[in-house]
């Protein structure tokens, strides 16, 4: 039996593999076959957990294999980003300015994904640092509607062009058409929630 938590079994570099393989696919198949685990292979490491259905694993291990993926790829844009001494969420506010137009704070953090209260602290800092400006708004003076100034154009002008640039270079691995598919697919599952 085995229990809730993952055991790796190590089978060696790749060279020793051909002494371990039979014992290990007999060994794998009977388990497999019973259904009593969900095995994952990765670098020469088997990883035995305790399955929970074959459409819970797969899903599970797809969100795994998203959320580090997303991870890499944000990691990666953050230090981008910062290299123009911007946060990711300044970057983020400016950017949603930059691409579409004058907006208040709640269509920000709605576009961004934020919470108000971050998207209100960034929001200042951009406002003290000349990256925005903000007027209040005509129907509603309890608001402002924010806009991107000059100097936030420029940054954004900058940094932008190789941002899109660097997202083509992390999708080339995928062909036009898996790229397609996946956005379909994350597109039909984000609709879902």
């Amino acid at each position: 039996m085995v229990d809730d938590t993952t055991q790796k079994l190590h089978i060696g570099s790749a060279k020793s593999l051909p002494a371990y393989y039979n014992a290990l696919v007999s060994l794998l198949t009977l388990l497999l076959i019973s259904n009593i685990i969900f095995v994952e292979v990765i670098d020469m490491k088997i990883h035995v957990t305790k399955s929970y259905g074959d459409r819970a694993d797969r899903s599970m291990s797809t969100w795994i294999q998203l959320f580090r993926s997303y991870n890499k790829i944000r990691a990666k844009e953050s230090a981008y980003i910062q290299s123009f001494g911007l946060t990711m969420n300044q970057f983020q506010v400016l950017e949603v300015l930059y691409h579409r137009g004058d907006l208040s704070v709640g269509e920000i953090t709605k576009l961004t994904m934020g919470t108000h209260g971050n998207t209100t602290v960034v929001v200042k800092n951009l406002k003290r640092d000349g990256w925005i400006s903000s007027v209040l708004h005509e129907n509603d003076k309890r608001s402002s509607i924010l806009s991107i100034t000059d100097k936030g154009k420029t940054i954004i002008e900058d940094l932008f062009p190789r941002h899109a640039k660097n997202f083509e270079g992390y999708f080339d691995v995928l062909s036009d058409d898996e790229v397609d598919t996946l956005f379909s697919l994350l597109r039909k599952l984000n609709k879902a929630q």
